[in-house]
């Protein structure tokens, strides 16, 4: 049933963008909505607005001095919110807060079963650390959304997956050492592309060694690439059980990207929503968060999260 899909989209989450042209503009999310409208599966999912995410609630993954710094340059609208990759902008801090608001409202609708799988477009902000931004990540709604299913909701095993052509590296190394998160990347090379992290031999430390799985591919790896490796992501999970998964589907691994280097079609992001979804049926829960992560071609994170969106629809 397409309503048994829920896509958090609005005006207010379109307002996590930087200005003057950056590659990580606001006019990311109505490429996806118009691609959304012209498939036609706006009309198949619950659409939901999204809200702002409380300082508390931000709490839970992010360190209060580094909250109040965004604040204070939100408000300023100066200066950066890292080394010089993210800029602040007037507004940020709301904005930002917001894409965390959207992902735990994703997740709490699939949680109280209203929805059984659900899309945030402007989400998936895999780079931010505890107390820092990262790659024009301000606030880590994964790393937020992990902490509150297990808080809010008691789960102990959450599986992510990220398909996105950069390492999610503020994700991987918050949970490095904990074994309740079951964590599977597949990304370019750390050679070759930001952030340098995410080597094979990155498996966990101490009680969750063996945990995390981080698959690194060439520059110019494709569909071919991905599908000799994928069946290990779902291996690892499978054996995992999660409780709920998680897919951030970066569309910057899609050919043509400015920035990255990959060769994926849209197809790969629409199997890796297919696969996980019918994997979290089979766990008998059904629940799949996807987050859409990067992606600087507006062509490509279009067509790539749409077809996410439609394998969600298609799984029942």
């Amino acid at each position: 049933m397409g309503t048994e899909v829920a896509v958090v989209a609005g005006e207010r989450l379109a307002r996590y963008g930087f200005p003057e042209g950056h590659l990580f503009g606001p006019d990311r999310h109505g490429a996806f909505v118009r691609e959304l409208q012209a498939r036609g599966l706006a009309a198949q999912v619950q659409v939901l607005e999204p809200r702002e995410a409380s300082y508390e609630e931000l709490l839970a993954f992010h360190t209060p001095s580094y909250i109040d710094l965004v604040r204070e340059r939100s408000q300023s609208g100066q200066g950066f919110l890292d080394a010089g990759d993210t800029p602040a902008f007037r507004g940020v801090y709301e904005a930002a807060a917001t894409v965390v608001g959207a992902s735990l409202q994703a997740a709490e609708a699939i949680m109280a079963a209203t929805a059984r799988r659900a899309f945030v477009p402007i989400a998936g902000l895999h780079h931010a650390g505890r107390d820092h931004a990262a790659g024009f990540c301000v606030f880590n709604d994964c790393g937020v959304v992990i902490e509150l299913l297990r808080r809010r909701h008691g789960l102990d095993r959450i599986g992510y997956v990220d398909i996105d052509a950069h390492h999610g590296d503020g994700v991987f190394y918050a949970f490095e050492e904990d074994p309740g998160v079951i964590f599977a990347d597949i990304h370019e090379d750390g050679s070759t592309l930001y952030p340098g992290t995410g080597a094979a031999a990155e498996t966990g430390r101490g009680a969750a060694e063996g945990t995390k799985l981080n698959i690194p591919v060439p520059e110019g790896a494709g569909d071919a690439t991905f599908g000799r490796i994928w069946p290990a992501v779902l291996e690892h999970l499978e054996r995992f059980e999660p409780q709920f998964i998680i897919l951030q589907c970066g569309a910057d691994s899609v050919e043509g990207d400015p920035i990255a280097h990959l060769r994926f079609s849209p197809r790969t992001h629409g199997r890796a929503a297919r696969e996980l979804a019918a994997l979290a049926d089979r766990l008998g829960h059904g629940r799949v968060l996807a987050l859409g992560g990067g992606g600087y071609s507006r062509a490509n994170l279009a067509q790539a999260w749409c077809a996410a969106v439609e394998s969600l629809v298609g799984v029942q």
